[in-house]
């Protein structure tokens, strides 16, 4: 019996692809709510997003002989993701974003009210000027400060260079900054 828990994700996709298909249930365990949570950006309807969760990853089944070992896998699926919420949002012709609400709850009793009002209306805020912005700007700025990709994996889920991911990163932070005055 082979330890899986010490095993890379493309290791593991290797296995898959050679030996056997039923270890690609790891692939969805590792995976399962980091993709939701990056996925809720952009779909907000819980069942909406359960079935785009659910294409990403029969997707991802399907292409996997099409993926690189050599490379990372975690960008190469935050790209299926990110086209199949693409997809998602095209056929809604409606964008919404979302964020989570456990990234803005702080567990402290010491809290005051004052400062549960600050946070609604500041999350509120973001959420409103995150919307505004065009998708190329919110795009990165939702990868890099609410998902914590480098650059590099930016560069490789959306498909641009990776001094493209800065220079989107800073406009985007400055557009937000403008729309939040």
């Amino acid at each position: 019996m082979i330890n899986t828990d010490s095993l890379t994700d493309e290791q593991l996709i290797s296995l898959v692809r050679e030996k056997d298909q039923e270890l690609y249930g790891i692939i969805i365990r590792r995976y399962q709510t980091r993709l939701a949570h990056y996925l809720r950006k952009f779909i907000p309807d819980a069942d909406a997003l359960e079935d785009v969760l659910q294409e990403v990853f029969i997707k991802t089944y399907r292409n996997l002989y099409g993926f690189n070992v050599n490379k990372k896998f975690s960008p190469w699926i935050y790209r299926i993701a990110h086209n199949e919420a693409l997809n998602h949002l095209k056929k809604q012709a409606k964008v919404a974003v979302s964020l989570d609400e456990k990234e803005w709850q702080i567990i402290d009793e010491r809290k005051d009210v004052k400062e549960e009002v600050d946070a609604s209306f500041t999350k509120k805020l973001v959420e409103k000027g995150l919307a505004s912005l065009k998708e190329k700007y919110r795009e990165p700025l939702i990868l890099y400060f609410f998902e914590q990709k480098t650059y590099e994996e930016i560069s490789d889920i959306l498909r641009i260079p990776r001094s493209t991911v800065g220079t989107l990163i800073l406009r985007g932070k400055s557009m937000l900054k403008q729309s939040l005055k």
